[in-house]
């Protein structure tokens, strides 16, 4: 789906949809309580429509209209086939759920979603013994996960961190995990261990370097209400800071969630001078930052540590910054970093999501300050996180419409 956006500012009241980043959690951890949970309410992105579905096949059932999750009563003979879609939360945190509960499985995937790394995974299984095999489009492994010590990095990604902590405390032994490296985005872990403890999970953080899992614990059923997203929230805040007019409903204050960081990167953002935006606790706060630095009027933005987003939907930095740059921003992009020289508005022109949903979202935003329309390429990629972008785009003044073929 190609769209023409028209120059214009944002005005009205969003709800942004609930938190794709807890529901992942929330719905795994009540697939694996025996017994009914109640977790609502769930946005049909596809991402959580992929572990949904992977749980149903893993042997949970989902009721939509009741928002209830009947546990895993006894996991399904042989080896799981599950479609994780575009959803790295999906594929990092069941392989090795579906290890613990069926020994393995069979793992299928889309767009560069078999690209993106997966090695601290990896040499847990060689480690192990395990077998596995990676092609285009599917990831197999089969074999025992043991308890133990797994030494991991914690700088390539926390969901490697959270797939194990949801798989241990169900081996018959203690577990220990150690990271050999500080942990980025470890507010996403704090996610993880919250939901945990929601469902009757004991896990012993020791500062984010060390957890300590005992073993043999059961899941039991919970009630989990899934705030409000910031991390979708954050471009429409961005949109506030550029002039729209957007009052942002139901994010909660208290929340968990290391995205609520986008605040404080407006202020940053708002004060004169030379500013460092790091984006190692918050990757995907990057496109939205970007762009509020692209249009900070002569003043120099540094977006650092920023090396993993090479490893999204798409490569973001390479992506942030050549949209951006054909819309008139001044970006340059480095291993892992983006150094920014803000400019006083966007000229407008074609751009391409490059089926990446937060790019997509980035460019949206930008046309609200776009001299000219902007022509977006791939619009439809929103459906990964957020179904009704378009929709509340466009309820919020946003004039789009279909673009002819080019």
């Amino acid at each position: 789906m190609d769209l023409v956006l028209y120059p214009g500012r944002l005005k009205g009241a969003v709800t942004p949809p609930p938190s794709k980043s807890q529901a992942h959690r929330a719905a795994i951890a009540a697939a694996l309580a025996k017994g009914r949970s109640k977790v609502y309410p769930f946005a049909r992105s596809e991402d959580i429509v992929a572990t949904l579905s992977a749980m149903e096949t893993l042997g949970a059932r989902f009721d939509p209209v009741q928002s209830v999750i009947e546990g895993i009563a006894e996991p399904k003979k042989g080896l799981p086939v599950l479609d994780c879609g575009e959803s790295g939360s999906t594929l990092r945190f069941l392989l090795p759920v579906a290890l613990a509960l069926c020994g393995g499985g069979s793992f299928r995937g889309r767009g560069r979603l078999m690209e993106r790394p997966q090695e601290p995974y990896l040499q847990i299984f060689r480690e192990q013994g395990m077998v596995y095999s990676r092609s285009p489009g599917r990831f197999a492994v089969q074999g025992t996960l043991n308890p133990g010590v797994f030494r991991l990095r914690g700088d390539v990604s926390s969901q490697f961190v959270s797939g194990l902590l949801f798989a241990l405390p169900l081996l018959p032994r203690d577990s220990e995990i150690v990271l050999t490296t500080p942990l980025e985005s470890r507010a996403y872990v704090s996610l993880t261990l919250s939901t945990l403890s929601a469902f009757g999970i004991q896990v012993e953080n020791q500062d984010f370097s060390r957890f300590a899992v005992p073993g043999a614990q059961a899941y039991h059923p919970g009630e989990v209400r899934i705030e409000s997203d910031y991390s979708q929230a954050a471009f429409f805040a961005v949109a506030n800071a550029l002039g729209s007019g957007v009052a942002i409903l139901g994010l909660r204050k208290e929340s968990a969630q290391g995205d609520k960081a986008i605040f404080d990167i407006i202020r940053q953002l708002s004060s004169p001078g030379s500013q460092e935006v790091d984006v190692s606790q918050c990757p995907d706060l990057a496109p939205a930052a970007a762009l509020l630095a692209a249009l900070r009027d002569g003043e120099e933005t540094f977006i650092v540590n920023a090396a993993r987003l090479r490893a999204k939907e798409s490569d973001r930095l390479r992506s942030i910054a050549c949209q951006l740059n054909r819309l008139g921003a001044k970006v340059e992009e480095r291993e892992d970093f983006l150094r920014i020289a803000g400019v006083s508005v966007l000229r407008g022109g074609a751009a391409d999501s490059c089926g990446d949903h937060r790019i997509a979202m980035m460019l949206a935003i930008a046309a609200t300050r776009s001299a000219e329309p902007v022509f977006l390429a791939g619009a439809e990629c929103v459906r990964k996180s957020y179904p009704d972008f378009w929709k509340e785009y466009a309820d919020l003044g946003g004039r789009m419409e279909s673009c002819p073929e080019r």
